[in-house]
């Protein structure tokens, strides 16, 4: 249901809730989660009203909070596995492409199932565009998820790779290195509180010493570090990522780490001496983001060095005092390769491609909706086709941006038709998370991770 203007919504929301001055009271939970919030998410992101967008987005955040969830950072559960005080389990960071609000419920069933705390819902800078989702939808839909699904607890939204483009930082510094502050403080405005700042783009292997390889590297990573840093919600520290190497190029090293944050940390100090430097490490092991796409649509096979994987995350912990290294590209690896993160000390893996797969080659997918996405990719994207292509290489590495033109279309599935694919991603998020041994993290990350809500001012339009 689409609401007309604020005061239909206002009507509306008068059964289930009282708004104040700066928040809302006598919120009827079960009654607004059974019947109402359902209408919010769906208003937050589709009612061509953008009052009435603004104010569902205001209501959810703080109806969350009402309902015992909160945008959290995971800044001091990474330091504490910096400080030994725990490891063995590797946290999944989830990219939801498409169908977000559903597909964060079936996470957070797994979640309030196996009694999960380690978890990190993530967007980057490129899906963003290509699914047509703001920081600020992205955090709507998945704290509403988390209210529908009865999750309470800290719910960790990350920016994932905030990354400088190469071209465009070579060409006019200083507007790339604008874009990823105002980008930063879009996300931290929204409840992002953990961003993975990539300058890896900018890496130059050309250079004789690692030292000058990593110099762009560690001076922008430093330089967004500080900025988030006088910018971020008081009582927040934000969880900060660097990364080392560019997903799909060379294999990283203990030494390249190793520089990259000595010099890391030795900048940013000279820039604020009281500013906490980043948390983890990502690094390049053999991956490559949504796979290697062979010439009949499946995915090549690809041998991940989990020794390297293992050196780094260990050294980055003991001369450091980080979380340890951060692997990218893997919802596509075979599954047995699920169960060497955690004990090789991977503090975190990235998650998207294979969510998304689950999604557009399930047998419940209307094949009419998948040939109007094919269709609008063939008169959209004919430019990104390789030489070389077959169909089903060139529409699986760009079907991934058909999600924004197709959101509301997905969204507006009947249930019978989306519940069997949600019942496949709960299962690959339930057959996922218990191989990173992250089942039972609930008491650990509400032993370490402390409540901090950040409230938001009214939209103008609800003054």
């Amino acid at each position: 249901m689409l609401f007309d203007n604020l005061d239909a919504l206002y009507k509306a929301s008068s059964n289930y809730l009282t708004i104040t001055g700066d928040g809302i009271s006598n919120l009827q939970k079960e009654v607004f989660v059974e019947r109402f919030v359902d209408d919010l998410a769906y208003n937050a992101v589709f009612n061509p009203d953008r009052d009435v967008v603004d104010a569902c987005r205001w209501l959810i955040w703080h109806a969350a909070r009402e309902c015992g969830a909160w945008a959290a950072s995971i800044n001091d559960f990474y330091f504490a596995r910096g400080r030994g005080e725990y490891a063995d389990l590797t946290v999944p960071a989830v990219n939801l492409r498409g169908l977000t609000y559903d597909a964060a419920q079936a996470m957070f069933n797994v979640i309030n199932r196996e009694n999960i705390g380690a978890f990190i819902f993530e967007i980057a800078r490129s899906e963003i565009g290509y699914t047509a989702q703001r920081p600020a939808e992205y955090v709507t839909s998945v704290l509403a998820a988390a209210v529908k699904s009865g999750y309470e607890g800290p719910v960790c939204l990350q920016g994932d790779h905030f990354q400088f483009k190469a071209k465009a930082y070579l060409e006019i510094p200083e507007q790339e290195l604008n874009n990823i502050k105002a980008l930063a403080l879009e996300a931290m405005e929204a409840g992002f509180y953990n961003i993975d700042i990539d300058a890896s783009t900018l890496v130059d292997l050309d250079y004789q010493t690692l030292e000058e390889q990593q110099k762009l590297n560690y001076e922008l990573t430093s330089k967004i570090t500080e900025f988030v840093r006088r910018h971020e919600p008081e009582g927040v520290t934000v969880s900060l990522g660097g990364e080392i190497g560019e997903v799909g190029g060379k294999n990283s090293t203990v030494e390249e780490m190793q520089v990259f944050m000595s010099k890391h940390l030795e900048t940013l100090s000279k820039m604020n001496p009281a500013a906490t430097g980043i948390s983890k490490i990502s690094v390049q092991t053999g991956t490559s983001h949504g796979g290697v796409v062979l010439p009949d649509g499946s995915i090549a096979k690809v041998a991940i060095d989990f020794d390297t994987l293992e050196k780094i995350s260990k050294a980055a912990v003991r001369d450091f005092g980080i979380a340890g290294a951060v692997q990218h590209g893997a919802s596509t690896l075979p599954k047995e390769a699920f169960d060497k993160f955690a004990v090789t000390q991977t503090c975190e893996i990235h998650l998207a491609t294979g969510f998304q797969n689950i999604i557009y080659d399930h047998g419940n997918f209307p094949a009419e909706l998948k040939g109007e996405v094919y269709g609008w990719i063939n008169a959209n994207l004919a430019g990104e086709r390789k030489e070389g292509q077959t169909d089903e290489q060139f529409y699986y590495k760009t079907r991934k941006k058909g999600f924004g033109p197709f959101k509301q279309k997905m969204w507006d599935m009947p249930k019978e038709i989306k519940e069997p694919i949600l019942k496949a991603l709960e299962d690959e998020f339930a057959t996922i998370f218990g191989k990173l041994a992250i089942f039972g993290s609930r008491e650990l990350m509400l032993g370490i991770t402390k409540e901090v809500f950040v409230p938001k001012a009214k939209p103008l339009c609800m003054r």
